[in-house]
């Protein structure tokens, strides 16, 4: 009977990240666009920070509660399965034009923070505050570079008439998207939890999968619906956008707050995790877009991958 609550109180708690995180998404980007900012750069700033915002609550809400191992599993896990599955299952849905910068230097910029992560954290088995200061300084870097690609211009869609919005309305769900954030990372976390225990599964395999699939939920709706609507730089950005925010804002600012710990069973992880994106690259790198073939590729290198950590 626990369990069975335990699951429902799990299922409420994704419902409420994945609503929470769209709408926050779609009022952040509307009120980005009402400024002036290109698509891609809202992809890679608005969108998909507000898509990592799961990730954040859930890696937050999970170390200052001692559950250190969802932490990093969830970082490693989610931007996983960001590239090789909801980029996977977008590529299916329609071709991705991949812009060259982000083939330049987006793209290689998460291999090297995946490294990075990965350094500081088998130095002493942990990620610690000052690592957390350093992640945050190439956070900040990110951030000029977006300014940068703000400044050398890009071409902004115009918004059809029918799809503007009040500025009352954005700051709402802005607000709204933020407050089911918090309360939904915050029922997964606990939920999550007392079924590993209940299960005996590993918090770590609960973070690389579970948890995981969870908080990438918003990443899915947002990208697939961004293809939907050939608003594929947005679904694009998205990802790249979330999986830097994940290592850099989410683990940093965790990291921040409390000691990380690094076990050694995470540098597998984070060997997929370079793997995973190097894959993506190459996947790219040619016709500079992703089509069906790279979908196919991309979804069977996770399955692959779910085999070797589940059994």
């Amino acid at each position: 009977m626990e369990a069975l609550i335990q699951t429902g109180i799990l299922i409420v708690g994704f419902v409420l990240l994945m609503k929470g995180a769209d709408w926050f998404v779609e009022g952040a980007a509307k009120l980005a666009e009402k400024f002036g900012i290109p698509q891609i750069v809202i992809g890679l700033t608005i969108v998909a920070m507000g898509t990592s915002l799961p990730e954040a609550s859930v890696s937050i809400a999970s170390a200052t509660k001692g559950s250190a191992d969802i932490t990093i599993g969830n970082v490693m896990g989610s931007n996983i399965m960001n590239v090789l599955v909801i980029l996977g299952i977008t590529a299916l849905i329609c071709n991705i034009p991949v812009k060259k910068p982000t083939l330049i230097y987006e793209m290689p910029f998460v291999i090297f923070i995946t490294i990075l992560i990965s350094v500081l954290g088998l130095t002493d088995n942990v990620v610690g505050r000052m690592d957390g200061i350093i992640l945050w300084v190439f956070m900040l870097v990110y951030i000029f570079y977006l300014r940068w690609r703000i400044k050398k211009g890009e071409e902004l869609e115009d918004m059809p008439d029918d799809k503007k919005m009040p500025l009352w309305k954005m700051l709402l769900l802005i607000v709204i998207g933020i407050v089911m954030i918090t309360v939904g990372s915050e029922l997964t976390v606990d939920a999550a939890t007392k079924l590993a225990v209940m299960a005996g599964v590993g918090e770590r395999i609960i973070g690389l999968t579970i948890i995981a699939f969870g908080t990438s939920l918003p990443e899915l709706v947002t990208s697939v619906a961004a293809a939907l609507k050939k608003k594929t730089d947005i679904a694009v950005g998205n990802i790249v956008g979330s999986n830097i925010f994940n290592i850099l804002f989410v683990a940093g600012t965790t990291a921040l707050i409390t000691p990380v710990a690094y076990k050694a069973d995470f540098f597998i992880d984070s060997l997929v995790a370079i793997g995973t994106m190097v894959l993506l690259w190459l996947c790219a790198l040619p016709k500079k877009r992703l089509g069906k073939l790279s979908g196919v590729i991309m979804l069977g290198a996770y399955v692959a991958y779910f085999v070797v950590i589940a059994f």
